[in-house]
């Protein structure tokens, strides 16, 4: 013969194993890439959604023995603008901003420092998995930038409502705080925070895992429309409001002005529950509700689309 055939293996299946595996091994996002693009991703959203947060902390502040000032959600803004103008609404974006964007970078480094410890050999993380990681990177978050940051902001809304405010700004504000109080003073609450957003990353990173991997199925790397991102982030951000507003509530009364009538987190829950009834609980949810789906899905739209510009730009293993 002029020239051997090629041997074709007869138990070689390409394409079913391409079939077996369409989108081979997930890939993995490196913890650097993610603490950049969460830190991005958190710095946009807080400018575009704090109005709905001021709001949500002025509700939880009125309580009903005072009696309440606010008549709603509607009420709450008309005042504030009327008194403040609308400048007034973005009273403590100061403080919220200079915590978001380390907030988002040390919960996505986390979530993902985490998840690549625990994924499968596919690269694949369940949902219980997606749920222990997002509890980490909530306790993380919460110890390291997100008590200090939101006493910080809870004491200048709170503040906006004595008839001579006493912080200028927040370099001001932080130095009164920790020349009164030390800086233990801008750690109140810090059982709630942690117990607040330990159970909302939880919560958040559980569905929004559940849903990304019933979306790709059985391709770990389909890659998914922002615009879906977003539906799933505000299912996430809904889930996690009406999960643990109970805890965001008791959390803003230990960090407000008048967190020293409580002996701790219980004596306050207590307290609520006793002079407010169980409504108070759940004060500002509708506000909250606003400001967390537009909040999480935001970040998440943003936090993926960065990603993907940094793995263009940032080669990893």
């Amino acid at each position: 013969m002029s020239g051997n055939p090629k041997f074709v293996n007869p138990f070689h299946r390409p394409h079913c194993l391409a079939a077996a595996a369409p989108g081979g091994k997930a890939k993995l996002t490196h913890p650097g890439k993610a603490i950049l693009a969460g830190g991005i991703a958190g710095g946009i959203e807080i400018c575009i959604t704090f109005p709905t947060e001021y709001v949500k902390t002025q509700l939880q502040l009125d309580e009903r023995a005072n009696p309440p000032r606010y008549r709603g959600i509607a009420d709450c803004v008309k005042q504030t603008v009327h008194s403040h103008g609308v400048k007034g609404l973005y009273r403590g974006l100061s403080s919220l901003l200079y915590g978001s964007i380390p907030k988002s970078a040390v919960r996505f480094g986390m979530f993902e420092f985490l998840s690549n410890q625990m994924r499968d050999e596919a690269g694949k993380l369940d949902s219980t998995q997606g749920l222990i990681c997002g509890l980490g990177a909530g306790v993380a978050e919460a110890v390291l930038v997100v008590c200090p940051m939101e006493t910080v902001k809870v004491k200048f809304i709170h503040d906006q409502n004595l008839a001579n405010p006493k912080y200028r700004g927040f370099f001001h504000g932080v130095r009164e705080i920790v020349r009164a109080q030390g800086i233990r003073g801008t750690y109140q609450g810090i059982t709630a925070t942690v117990l607040k957003q330990g159970s909302n990353q939880a919560i958040r990173f559980y569905v929004m895992t559940s849903l990304r991997n019933w979306y790709k199925g059985d391709n770990p790397n389909k890659a998914i429309n922002p615009l879906v991102t977003g539906v799933f982030g505000v299912t996430a951000g809904a889930a996690s409001v009406f999960g643990n507003t109970p805890l965001d509530v008791i959390k803003t009364r230990m960090q407000g002005l008048e967190a020293h009538k409580y002996k701790n987190t219980v004596d306050c829950a207590v307290q609520i529950l006793r002079h407010e009834g169980p409504a108070a609980f759940y004060k500002g949810t509708v506000p909250r509700l606003g400001r967390v789906c537009l909040d999480v899905a935001i970040v998440f739209i943003i936090y993926e689309e960065v990603v993907k510009v940094l793995n263009k730009v940032w080669k990893t293993q």
